[in-house]
């Protein structure tokens, strides 16, 4: 069913610098009209670093812009931002269109915003305290011209803190949130914590992914569970949320991240591949409205 068209258009006027809108009213009503244009909203987060929790979120958008989804993403990692790397964006801006922001396009279907596209020295460490955070993320959606979405993904930092809490609190019905972990015992006691934070903040998990589950020896074919496998599994049953699926380890993911191409963009034939292909179709099947043929977003 066709979605009713939103009526609002008022442009908001510039901030003064300090992260307070010189017009809140004005950008509270530019918020909801592009929030309406977006169809769902999808986070993606962690309960710890060194996940690869940028890795799935940049292959989820990626792999839902290839089945012809309208995608953008949003990088809510404000003080270590590599969605732009991830996309082979490194040292391209964002450019102003009237009184908006337009996402630079990865590709047809792919927008994506980061702090790294905003002129940063790279090596400069941004130190921001909560209500500017708050206040550069509210920016990120309400003065970029998104568009019609099916998929917003925001790629949060680790950890369930500021960033995690203003995404929340500025997008207030999020459509669901994918967890990454690894098998570890450690990495999953901090997915567990995720977890509790979207329960307590009404955002419905969407399921828990196993990241570097295993890894398939390019030599002889064979299994090597360097972090062990099914942690993640059994952690999802304990705690009564979906399990979206194993990715395991494949050393050209690595590398093609490094070089900005998406690892599912690419045509490779691997169990990573495979995996993220069928994590995709979970999530599209997750959240198709009853009533609609399997697959349908838009």
């Amino acid at each position: 069913m066709e979605k009713e068209r939103c009526d609002v258009s008022v442009q908001c006027d510039t901030c003064d610098g300090s992260g307070k809108c010189k017009n809140e009213d004005q950008q509270k009503r530019r918020l909801e009209h592009r929030l309406f244009q977006i169809r769902h909203k999808i986070i993606v987060m962690s309960g710890k670093g060194g996940v690869g929790k940028s890795t799935v979120a940049t292959n989820l958008a990626a792999a839902m812009a290839l089945r012809e989804y309208r995608v953008g993403i949003l990088d809510a990692d404000l003080h270590g931002p590599n969605i732009a790397r991830m996309l082979g964006l490194e040292g391209r801006s964002l450019t102003a269109s009237g009184d908006s922001v337009d996402p630079i396009e990865v590709s047809n279907n792919l927008k994506a915003v980061s702090m790294a596209l905003l002129g940063y020295d790279p090596d400069q460490a941004i130190i921001w305290r909560g209500p500017l955070k708050h206040a550069a993320i509210r920016q990120f959606v309400s003065d970029v011209n998104w568009g019609d979405l099916d998929f917003l993904f925001i790629d949060l930092p680790p950890g369930t803190g500021d960033e995690a809490l203003s995404v929340a609190n500025i997008l207030r019905q999020v459509d669901g949130a994918v967890i990454v972990t690894t098998p570890q015992d450690v990495a999953l006691l901090d997915a567990r914590k995720a977890v509790s934070f979207s329960k307590l903040l009404n955002v419905p998990v969407l399921g828990i992914v196993e990241n570097m589950s295993g890894m398939v020896c390019p030599h002889c074919g064979g299994k090597i569970e360097l972090f062990k496998v099914g942690g993640g599994e059994k952690a999802a049953a304990e705690l009564g949320v979906p399990f979206l699926g194993r990715i395991p380890m494949d050393p050209r993911i690595v590398e093609l991240c490094d070089s900005g191409k998406p690892f599912v963009a690419e045509g490779i034939d691997s169990e990573a591949k495979t995996a993220f292909v069928a994590l995709t179709q979970k999530l599209v099947d997750a959240l198709t409205p009853a009533g609609e043929a399997p697959g349908v977003v838009h």
